[in-house]
């Protein structure tokens, strides 16, 4: 667990380097708001394809040879990135990180692996707080080293992905047992069907679709902070990165420690799915009507708090209902839902944007977020109660 928690705090930490520099960076080349979005939703269709398919690879393969050219692709990516010419090359180097963007999967399917359903939700928080401790420090050394030449923050990103994939290949352990890898070599690696029916599937269905939702949701809000920080509120490179690396630190506090501990304290899973939706709402509200910037930074401040729980209890509940063989299918599914997410919000946040208006986005992130609300009441009585075990 601390191998992997290292592996993911790097390769988080040069993701989150680049974060505040991505529109500024892509604008030199003639991307604007509207074309953002896309850029964005490249990556995620990329990834809504190549996911499941590093899911079952993981599920046939091993964790770890996965988990390595995940991280290899993305550090090649960077590379790319830092040395685009044109807006095409960006896009180009946007969906060469995403086809290889599996490592979040597998990092999920080997806590499937060491720890047993009950204790999985505390195995996503620490991956959850190891990534934010990557936003925490990424954003500010990326504004740091983008005074050294804009194109800096990406080499060094590339330099770090490198650098993870070395460290598990050296270091990080197999967890898959032989038995398990056994049993799903007849399964088709794009599970076509029943992906696109598994919102049918009992138990896990209905987390499915308030993924897919919540994962709209938070890609939505991604292009309506970077545009109201740029277009907006005309910020520096400097007050963008320490605003990234704040909401890293909220983001490192509530999944690494908050979660479980409200848990601990008895608080259920659907319970506090409930509150996270409904107190998310009011706070997009509170965004889209114009709060200036102490407003509009208390609100996207509070957002990592609030949105912190949804994907780490989605997740736990859905690894739960599902066989072990299956773990890395299963989650390799749900990260295809959120891909679509990723590809949906940003296309519709640059469409409402160019039409109505920045501040809108947030109208419509909060729209979704009332959509999950909706889906989680109608099952309440069957999440994170039933003890069945899904079958892929």
């Amino acid at each position: 667990m601390v191998l992997l928690s290292v592996v993911m705090i790097v390769n988080a930490l040069s993701y989150g380097t680049i974060i505040p520099l991505l529109y500024p960076y892509a604008a030199r080349f003639g991307i604007d708001v509207f074309s953002l979005g896309f850029l964005f939703a490249s990556f995620s269709i990329a990834q809504f394809i190549a996911t499941p398919i590093i899911g079952r690879l993981s599920d046939r393969y091993g964790r770890k040879p996965l988990l390595l050219i995940s991280l290899f692709g993305t550090g090649a990516s960077m590379t790319l990135f830092a040395l685009a010419w044109s807006a095409p090359v960006l896009f180009i180097a946007r969906i060469l990180d995403g086809i290889t963007g599996g490592n979040i999967t597998v990092a999920q399917a080997i806590i499937a692996d060491i720890y047993p359903p009950e204790k999985r939700v505390k195995g996503f928080g620490i991956i959850g707080a190891s990534f934010g401790f990557g936003f925490l420090v990424g954003p500010a050394l990326g504004a740091g080293l983008s005074l050294i030449h804009i194109t800096a923050p990406f080499w060094f990103s590339a330099v770090l992905a490198f650098v993870s994939s070395m460290i598990g290949f050296f270091i990080l352990p197999e967890t898959l047992s032989t038995k398990n890898r056994t049993l799903v070599h007849t399964e088709p690696l794009f599970p076509f069907k029943k992906m696109f029916g598994a919102f049918f599937l009992p138990v896990v269905g209905p987390l499915f679709l308030v993924s897919l939702l919540v994962n709209t949701a938070h890609s939505t809000i991604i292009v309506g902070f970077q545009t109201v920080m740029v277009d907006i509120l005309n910020l520096s490179t400097t007050y963008i990165g320490v605003l990234y690396s704040l909401v890293g630190l909220f983001n490192i506090v509530t999944q690494g420690f908050g979660v479980h501990y409200l848990l601990k304290k008895g608080i259920s899973k659907t319970k506090l799915l409930f509150v996270s939706l409904g107190l998310l709402l009011f706070n997009m509200f509170f965004l889209s009507v114009l709060p200036g910037l102490i407003g509009f930074t208390f609100g996207m401040l509070l957002y990592p708090i609030l949105f912190a729980p949804l994907l780490i209890i989605i997740t736990q509940l859905i690894s739960q209902a599902t066989r072990a063989e299956d773990q890395g299918g299963m989650l390799g599914i749900n990260q295809s839902y959120a891909s679509i997410g990723q590809m949906a919000g940003p296309a519709s946040a640059g469409v409402i944007a160019l039409w109505l208006g920045v501040w809108s986005v947030f109208a419509l992130t909060g729209m979704l977020f009332f959509f999950g609300l909706l889906v989680l009441f109608k099952n309440r009585k069957t999440i994170g109660v039933s003890k069945l075990v899904v079958d892929l």
